[in-house]
């Protein structure tokens, strides 16, 4: 029952008594009660790290890394470094993260402002007959506090802890958007400086059986080719045109991607510079993976995932307080007088002191099950943490592995290009002796262009294995 008391000044030593009990009654509830925040999760979180080195057949260097380098010093290509800077400022899964950060910052300045009364100005005026039948008229004027909830048993701040946890959450939610994006960002640019590459290729090849074929059809209208040389000749060229028209509609492809991720068209300045010349230039670090422990500060999903149990753990408060007495204070204090003239009159001061204390008795098993909710809640989370860090470990031993085998495939395809190109150099000086035929040649020349077409494609791949593993390791600091 909510009560409420008008007292005058004649009267303010008849009320001392009751605020003295009251301060009494709540100062030795608050010693009697212990806090029901259970620990910070992360003192008792497990750390399920699994074994303490990476698999040795990733052939990685495993001493301690320590932080990785940021990714203006990782990726060091001034047309990918503005590529990057224009996603980061674009792309809309970017900006929705970052909206994302200012909700969940709004909801923890709402909880944080639980922690503390509401002041309110009130002005008001009332006109009503009294007990004789005659109107009668009262000003006030005044401050309230309205139903001002004293924290005692932590309902206000386990759900501000839980807020804070969110927000903070929200921030590691973010720099996993940002290095997901700057490392997509960075394999798009890959795969059209390699599609560059191959076009050229191509295109080189192209001219190259363009002018054999019109040799051999010379050659043929004098009788001194065969028809089967002149067919196979033919032949090798369309496949050649096939393979440039591939290449192109990947290049097209390749690039409308990189426009999505930028969130707008791909500047011609960068355009421009989609040439075969660069991706032979193109090179990134060694990064060491460091020890399997170190995922644990790096990685933004994991930390994440953390905060997640930190604000499930912070709700278990929350609703562990829901069985306790919820008090609360309502109060004004001002003036009152019967003409506003004389509102600011001495002998007018008036205020009002309204405690109330709210203790469920029966709520149909609400409450029970409100809490068991949050518990259950709290250890999906910790399962969500492990399964984090399970996934981590997992995703960062596959980048060793992979890029451990096509650093190896590269170097063979490095070599099988090199023999395959001296062979097709001995076959055409032979056959300027009459020593072999056009079709050792024609075959050969095919060879060397499959060859170099998987030369890129293995150093495009490696390329991306490097990306990735800069990924999954966590990226490097924010600048």
């Amino acid at each position: 029952m909510h009560k409420s008391a008008k007292l005058r000044p004649g009267f303010a030593g008849a009320a001392r008594p009751v605020r003295r009990a009251f301060a009494i009654s709540a100062l030795l509830l608050l010693a009697s009660c212990e806090s029901l925040m259970p620990p910070d999760p992360v003192n008792v979180l497990p750390r399920p790290v699994g074994s303490a080195e990476w698999p040795r057949t990733a052939d990685a260097p495993v001493a301690a890394a320590g932080a990785l380098l940021p990714w203006r010093s990782y990726f060091d290509d001034p047309d990918l470094q503005a590529l990057i800077a224009l996603a980061l400022t674009h792309n809309s899964d970017m900006r929705l993260a970052v909206l994302t950060i200012a909700q969940a910052q709004a909801q923890w300045g709402i909880r944080s402002a639980d922690q503390l009364p509401t002041v309110n100005a009130l002005a008001g005026m009332t006109r009503a007959p009294n007990a004789l039948g005659v109107q009668t008229t009262s000003v006030t004027a005044g401050l309230a506090v309205t139903a001002y909830e004293f924290d005692f048993f932590g309902r206000v701040s386990g759900l501000k802890a839980q807020a804070l946890a969110q927000y903070l959450a929200t921030q590691e939610a973010r720099r996993t958007t940002q290095i997901t994006l700057v490392t997509m960002v960075a394999q798009a640019w890959i795969a059209l400086l390699a599609d560059a590459r191959s076009l050229d290729l191509a295109q080189q090849a192209l001219a190259s059986r363009q002018a054999s074929l019109d040799l051999l059809r010379l050659r043929a209208a004098h009788g001194v080719s065969s028809a089967l040389e002149l067919r196979q000749s033919e032949s090798f060229l369309e496949s050649v045109r096939v393979t440039l028209a591939q290449l192109e509609r990947q290049m097209a492809l390749d690039e409308n991607a990189l426009t999505l991720l930028l969130g707008q068209p791909v500047p011609q300045a960068q355009v421009a510079r989609f040439q075969a010349a660069r991706f032979g230039q193109f090179s990134l670090p060694e990064l060491p993976a460091g020890l399997p422990s170190e995922l644990l500060v790096r990685r933004a999903d994991i930390r994440q995932a953390e905060l997640g149990l930190q604000a499930a753990n912070a709700n278990i408060a929350a609703a562990r307080a829901a069985f306790f007495p919820r008090i609360s204070l309502t109060a004004t204090a001002g003036t009152a007088s019967a003409e506003l003239g004389t509102l600011l009159s001495s002998g007018t001061l008036v205020f009002s002191l309204a405690p109330q204390v709210l203790m469920p008795l029966f709520d149909a098993g609400r409450n029970r099950a409100t809490w068991e909710l949050a518990r259950a809640a709290a250890e999906a989370s910790m399962v969500q943490y492990e399964k984090a860090v399970q996934v981590a470990f997992r995703e960062v031993a596959d980048a060793l592995a992979t890029r451990a085998g096509w650093a190896r495939q590269l170097q063979a395809q490095q070599a099988q290009t090199q023999a395959d190109t001296e062979r097709l150099k001995l076959v055409t000086l032979r056959l300027q002796h009459g020593a072999a035929s056009q079709l050792d040649v024609l075959e050969l020349e095919r060879t060397v262009l499959a060859d170099q077409q998987a030369l890129t494609a293995a150093q495009w791949a490696y390329l991306q294995s490097q990306v990735t593993l800069y990924k999954v390791l966590g990226g490097g600091p924010e600048e």
